[in-house]
């Protein structure tokens, strides 16, 4: 069993993002190329943008820490601490209102064996 110190990861991945110049630092803790889903940490400096992109797949987002936005067409959600939401399958972003971080999972097309 693979267990893993959220808070720490937290915690590291937001010094890593107040010092990097596009405002955030990320890690992925789960899956990638031949898994079903993929779960990173992303952490933003208060300020910091993942600025609006596709929804390529099903994803949700957990906030970890912080208070962030994410804005869809005409729609805004804030989230805080403890907050999930399911990202609705259009154009987002999401926005720092402070330092945070959230648990981006999306699911990942696996390759044909």
């Amino acid at each position: 069993m693979d267990a893993l110190d959220l808070t720490a990861v937290v915690e590291e991945l937001i010094v890593a993002a107040r010092a990097s110049s596009a405002q955030r630092s990320g890690r992925t803790i789960h899956g990638g190329r031949d898994h079903h889903l993929r779960q990173t940490v992303v952490a933003l400096a208060a300020g910091g943008e993942l600025a609006e992109h596709e929804s390529p797949s099903e994803a949700t987002v957990q906030v970890l820490a912080g208070r962030v936005t994410i804005t869809a067409g005409e729609s805004t959600w804030e989230g805080r601490a403890g907050d999930y939401l399911i990202i609705p399958p259009e154009r987002h972003r999401l926005d720092a209102l402070e330092d945070s971080a959230i648990l981006l999972t999306v699911t990942v097309a696996t390759r044909a064996t």
